[in-house]
């Protein structure tokens, strides 16, 4: 804390992460874990974003959306992890005013990119299977392009308002963040002022940014499973629902944890839950995608064989 003379009180130039656990002796033990965890996660998106590169059977639409879900995981999991790590083996666990903002906008810019990354997925798969004589004039490769450069200017205009919105406020007492990365609502609630404005600001972005893709993307397989169950063929339904099924289920996690951390009424906010439902966004899912796609798809499954 460093003195001002034109206050009357300190200025915040660092903030200190509690601890992951309170139980002695259990850091070892998570580092271990959560490194394995990160580096699958690593490993599992590099791979994706190789083979989607390298095999022209994969150089479609859907493919170009799932390379670009896999880049922006390994950012999103970077992120926050690598800092995780490095305190779990420290004892000042901190990070500097300026690192922390840093790393707010990184990871909203990041997780807000996702979202409509995620809902620019469902429409290509609308088109695909309620839509598929139009879907090569519709998904052409301007519109992928266009789809995803919406998607991160979205992301970057939107994560810059909010971080700025964030840490002009001031902080001036407590420094310790009861969180593994630095977060929307852990840091609000070290703010020496009413953030009264801030929450509902917060709210409404997640409202906008959040659930309307989340709507979008649930309108989408509303169309898509209304299409399905009109196929005549067993076989039909079976095989069209499998091109969709692994980002339905991807979705669902994302999305599961996301909504519950962030849109979750303020009496019910627990410091701990909130770790663990952040640790399934930041790492988890990005761990689970690539296995997703590899095991529930049949052209990637094809394509890792070759």
């Amino acid at each position: 804390l460093r003195d001002m003379t034109s206050w009357n009180h300190t200025v915040v130039t660092y903030f200190q992460f509690i601890a992951f656990s309170s139980i002695p002796g259990i850091q070892g033990s998570l580092f271990f874990l959560v490194l394995l965890m990160y580096l699958s996660a690593l490993v599992g998106n590099i791979l994706i974003i190789v083979i989607t590169m390298v095999d022209a059977a994969l150089h479609s639409p859907m493919y170009f959306f799932l390379k670009n879900l896999s880049f922006l995981e390994i950012g999103y999991t970077t992120s926050t992890i690598p800092k995780m790590l490095v305190n779990f083996l420290t004892k000042r666990k901190g990070i500097s005013f300026l690192g922390c903002a840093t790393q707010m906008y990184a990871f909203s810019l990041l997780g807000i990119t996702e979202c409509c990354l995620l809902a620019a997925m469902a429409y290509d798969r609308y088109v695909a299977i309620c839509h598929p004589l139009r879907y090569t004039t519709v998904m052409s490769w301007n519109m992928c392009f266009l789809l995803s450069a919406v998607s991160w200017l979205i992301g970057v205009l939107l994560a810059l308002g909010q971080t700025t919105f964030i840490f002009t406020l001031p902080y001036c007492g407590p420094n310790r963040i009861n969180h593994f990365f630095c977060d929307l609502l852990p840091l609000l609630k070290l703010a020496c002022a009413d953030t009264f404005k801030n929450e509902i600001a917060i709210y409404i972005i997640g409202v906008l940014f959040i659930m309307v893709p989340f709507l979008l993307i649930v309108t989408s397989y509303v169309q898509i499973l209304h299409t399905i169950f009109k196929m005549p063929s067993v076989g039909g339904k079976r095989k069209t629902f499998s091109t969709c099924s692994s980002h339905l289920v991807v979705v669902t996690l994302f999305y599961g944890s996301g909504i519950v951390t962030y849109l979750r009424p303020k009496d019910f906010y627990s410091s701990s839950s909130n770790k663990l439902l952040s640790l399934s966004y930041t790492l988890m899912s990005p761990m689970m995608n690539p296995l997703i796609y590899c095991l529930r798809n049949k052209e990637v499954k094809q394509a890792l064989k070759k």
